[in-house]
């Protein structure tokens, strides 16, 4: 692995030439970030997001050696879907991260069965709110070939007041946005939620996707390029893993 200089304030690089390396790097700066949390507080707030490029990561994650028993596990975002259902991210943490060491962990979806969205998203906020800092160990976070991250997708409804809004959730209705595919309506990390916490780290794949995030920092329009939250939210060094294949 090779860490790079960045020309973008409050970036650290983190390249790899093969899979294995990516995974066993970004696994090692989590594993240390849950680490130092867990020394702070009594339990500590692990938000993943669904996708690719987590996947192998967090298949990885649920093996490292912590006291899992006071670690919270949540989601960056979720799908206007049931938690049960294989296309909720709820249903993708489960097969991939809570199982073995990870099993002990709690777990917090975002919607429950039934649940309406701005209902869901209300809870999930006065949830958040009630957490002491510093609790949030780190956000994983993901990118789309159309520069979304978490369900910030460009040019959907609810996006502007997301990221100005000071709460930690939003609802967006991504409808017509192609990245959002069948599930146009989410609830979203804001940029306020990515700002409490103590690690946030970008997993990106392939020279396309860094090509994507390259033409992304060169705007100053997160409405045009939503993963600069990432970059722009007050906080920690956006710290990115990415591995060339």
């Amino acid at each position: 692995m090779s860490v790079e200089a960045s020309p973008v304030r409050n970036v650290r690089w983190h390249a790899t030439a093969d899979e294995g390396a990516w995974v066993d790097a970004a696994v090692a700066e989590l594993r240390d970030a849950m680490s130092a949390t867990l020394e702070q507080a009594g339990h500590s707030l692990l938000l993943v997001s669904g996708g690719s490029s987590p996947a192998p990561v967090l298949r990885a994650l649920w093996a490292i050696d912590i006291d899992w028993s006071r670690m919270i596990v949540s989601l960056v975002d979720e799908r206007d879907v049931d938690p049960a259902d294989v296309g909720s991210n709820a249903h993708f943490v489960r097969e991939t991260l809570l199982s073995n060491r990870a099993a002990k962990a709690m777990f917090w979806p975002l919607r429950e069965t039934g649940q309406a969205l701005d209902e869901a998203a209300c809870v999930a906020n006065h949830r958040w709110h009630a957490l002491p800092a510093p609790t949030i160990a780190a956000v994983v976070l993901g990118m789309g070939e159309d520069a979304h991250t978490a369900s910030l997708f460009p040019g959907a409804a609810g996006l502007a007041s997301a990221l100005v809004s000071g709460d930690p959730y939003a609802v967006i209705d991504a409808s017509g946005c192609a990245g959002a595919g069948p599930w146009p309506r989410r609830i979203s990390l804001t940029p306020a939620g990515l700002s409490r916490a103590n690690l946030r780290m970008l997993l990106l794949r392939g020279v396309g996707k860094r090509a994507v995030f390259e033409r992304a920092i060169a705007t100053d329009d997160a409405s045009e390029a939503p993963v600069r939250v990432a970059v722009d939210a007050p906080g920690a060094q956006l710290h990115i893993h990415w591995c060339a294949v």
